[in-house]
C-alpha cells in the first residue's frame, strides 16, 4: 500500500502536516434529550463501565526520537521564547558569515559552510508551534550556534523544537487539561486502534465501548445487533457513554456504523463531554481534494458525525499507519484548543452541570432539560 494520506482543516484556516492532516472547528446544534425509558440492562452496563476509582494510567513508554536535526542540539523553553544550541566546534566554521538561518512562522532551516561545502545542520519542516520569524536572533557562542525564536503563543510549553509524535504526546496534555477524547467514525476497528495509540502516547486510559458492552452482555456486539437490532445496541452504548462522561483522562473508542451511538443525532449528549474526533475515510485522490472534502464534512447536516469537534480524513486505512493517524488527531486537537482557549473550560463546565444536552449553548444551573421551557442561550 502506498503511504497513506491524512487531511485536516480548521474553519478559519488550513495547513499541511506530515502525512497530510485535516482538522476543523465545527458549529454544533443542541443535543436532543435522552429518552425517558431506561432498559433493564442499564444497571449491568453501568457496572461494566470502569469506575473513577479504578482509572489508573501507565506512564508513557519510550517514544521515537525526533528527526528534526542531523546534529546534537540543546533545547530550552523559557519566558515566551525557545532557544537552540547546536555544537559546531568540529565543523571548522570560521565566522558567522558561514552560517545561514532561514526561518518562517512554522519552519526552520540552519545551514553552514564548512570546508567549502554547504551543510544542513537542522531542517525542521514543521515547528511545534508558530514563531515570530522577524524577531529571530542567532549568534555563535564559543563552539555553539545559538538560535533564539520568539513564540506566538507565549504560554504554550514546547517539549521540543518540532511537531513530532514525541513532542505532541508530551505537549498536548497541557491543552486538554484532563478532558477526555472520544473517537467516532464508521469503523469500530479504526476507532479502537487509533484510540489505543493516542492513549498510550499521552498517558490516558484507553476505553473501548465494544469491550464494555460485550463484558456486560456476554455476547458480541454483532450478535446483539443481529438478535435485538442496531437501535438496542446504540441505546446501550449511550448508557455506557453516560457513565464515562464523568471520568477524566480517557480516550474512548466508540462503535462504528449504524449500531454506534455517534451515528445518531439524538445520542450525542454525553459525547460532548470530551473532545470528539471524527475519523473518516476519504475518497479524494489527493491532499487538496481531501481538504476540500473535510471542509464539506464540517457543514453537512445529514451526518451525525459532523457534530464532532474535529474531523480527520484518511486516504484509506492500513494498521501500519495507526500512529500517523493518531498524530494527525493530536495535531488537530492542538490547533482546536489553541484557536479556542476557553473550550476545555467549557467542556469542564458542561460535565460539572451534568451533561444535560445543552451543548454548545450551556444553560444556567438549575435548567431542566425535560421541561417545556425554551432554552435561554440560543
Amino acid at each position: 500500500m502506498a503511504a497513506m494520506s491524512i487531511a485536516a482543516t480548521t474553519c478559519c484556516s488550513s495547513s499541511s502536516f506530515p502525512a497530510n492532516h485535516s482538522r476543523h472547528i465545527a458549529t454544533y446544534s443542541r443535543a436532543s434529550r435522552l429518552p425517558l425509558h431506561r432498559p433493564a440492562w442499564r444497571r449491568s452496563l453501568l457496572a461494566a463501565s470502569p469506575p473513577a476509582s479504578r482509572l489508573r494510567f501507565r506512564p508513557r513508554t519510550s517514544l521515537s526520537a525526533s528527526p528534526a536535526a542531523a546534529h546534537d542540539y540543546e533545547f530550552t523553553d523559557t519566558n515566551g521564547e525557545v532557544e537552540l544550541r547546536l555544537d559546531i566546534g568540529k565543523l571548522g566554521i570560521e565566522s558567522s558569515r558561514d552560517v545561514f538561518v532561514d526561518v518562517d512562522d512554522m519552519s526552520l532551516l540552519i545551514r553552514a559552510k564548512s570546508d567549502g561545502t554547504l551543510r544542513t545542520l537542522m531542517n525542521v519542516g514543521t515547528l511545534f508551534d508558530r514563531v515570530k520569524s522577524s524577531e529571530t536572533i542567532w549568534f555563535i557562542d564559543e563552539d555553539q550556534l545559538v538560535v533564539n525564536l520568539k513564540k506566538v503563543e507565549q504560554e504554550l510549553k514546547w517539549p521540543d523544537i518540532d511537531e513530532s509524535w514525541k513532542s505532541l504526546t508530551a505537549g498536548i496534555t497541557q491543552l486538554l487539561t484532563g478532558i477526555s477524547v472520544h473517537i467516532v467514525g464508521d469503523s469500530t476497528d479504526i476507532n479502537e486502534a487509533v484510540a489505543k495509540e493516542i492513549a498510550e502516547g499521552i498517558g490516558y486510559l484507553p476505553v473501548c465501548t465494544s469491550e464494555l458492552l460485550e463484558s456486560a452482555t456476554q455476547k458480541s456486539v454483532d450478535t446483539w445487533a443481529a438478535s435485538e437490532g442496531v437501535d438496542s445496541v446504540a441505546e446501550a452504548e449511550c448508557v455506557v457513554l453516560e457513565s464515562l462522561s464523568s471520568h477524566v483522562r480517557t480516550v474512548v473508542a466508540t462503535l462504528g456504523g449504524k449500531q454506534g451511538a455517534a451515528s445518531r443525532f439524538d445520542k450525542w449528549q454525553y459525547l460532548h463531554s470530551g473532545f470528539t474526533v471524527w475519523l473518516s475515510v476519504s475518497e479524494a485522490g489527493d491532499e487538496a481534494s481531501a481538504k476540500e472534502e473535510a471542509r464539506r464534512s464540517v457543514s453537512t447536516v445529514s451526518v451525525a458525525y459532523a457534530k464532532a469537534d474535529v474531523v480527520v480524513k484518511l486516504g484509506g486505512w492500513d494498521p501500519e499507519y495507526t500512529r500517523a493517524v493518531a498524530q494527525g488527531c493530536l495535531v488537530a486537537l492542538k490547533q482546536l484548543t489553541l484557536a479556542d482557549k476557553k473550550l476545555a473550560g467549557k467542556k469542564s463546565l458542561y460535565i460539572r452541570l451534568g451533561c444535560r444536552g445543552d451543548w454548545p449553548n450551556i444553560e444556567p444551573p438549575g435548567w431542566d432539560p425535560q421541561s417545556d421551557a425554551p432554552p435561554t442561550n440560543i
